[in-house]
């Protein structure tokens, strides 16, 4: 049977074909068929049009190879989704200017992504600039915010003041 990772590798240069990343693989069992989610990731985001191409090159892919065997499958293919954790360089590099909860020794905070440099992120906390290592960061995902995001790309020429950095005790 295949595994998640040799799936990586192999449906990777579908996924790139798309100018998209393949972010992450997962093969799960419901019932007697198996569940191969398959999710994709862009610098500009990913629409339902994209998701529907890559999906079907994915099908075409699997279908014309034998990598999955004989068994029945599912597949699924979709985005992160903003209650994706941060969990890789590239999604924290993807969400400057966002607000993001972290968690971790070093920080327990709410606050907005700046500045991005691997491993280290700058974020804006109750006015104030913190640069953490984000191999430090046990937990971290975006917060769903209501409001127009700025049509700037440097985050940290909005509002110093923001009052929805918080620290978290």
């Amino acid at each position: 049977m295949v595994t998640a990772s040799e799936l990586i590798e192999q449906l990777t240069p579908v996924v790139n074909t798309f100018s998209l990343d393949l972010d992450d693989v997962t093969i799960s069992k419901s019932g007697n068929q198996r569940v191969v989610d398959v999710t994709v990731d862009g610098d500009s985001g990913v629409n339902l049009d994209e998701v529907a191409a890559v999906s079907r090159a994915i099908s075409e892919f699997l279908d014309a190879s034998d990598v999955m065997g004989e068994a029945p499958y599912l597949l699924e293919v979709g985005t992160r989704g903003v209650s994706s954790p941060l969990t890789k360089p590239v999604h924290w590099a993807r969400n400057i200017g966002r607000l993001v909860n972290v968690a971790g020794d070093a920080i327990n905070a709410i606050g907005r992504i700046t500045e991005f440099e691997n491993p280290n992120v700058t974020l804006l906390v109750d006015g104030k600039s913190r640069v953490v290592n984000i191999n430090e960061v046990s937990r971290a995902h975006v917060e769903v915010e209501f409001k127009k995001m700025p049509k700037e790309s440097n985050a940290s020429d909005s509002d110093e003041s923001d009052s929805s950095a918080q620290e978290i005790d």
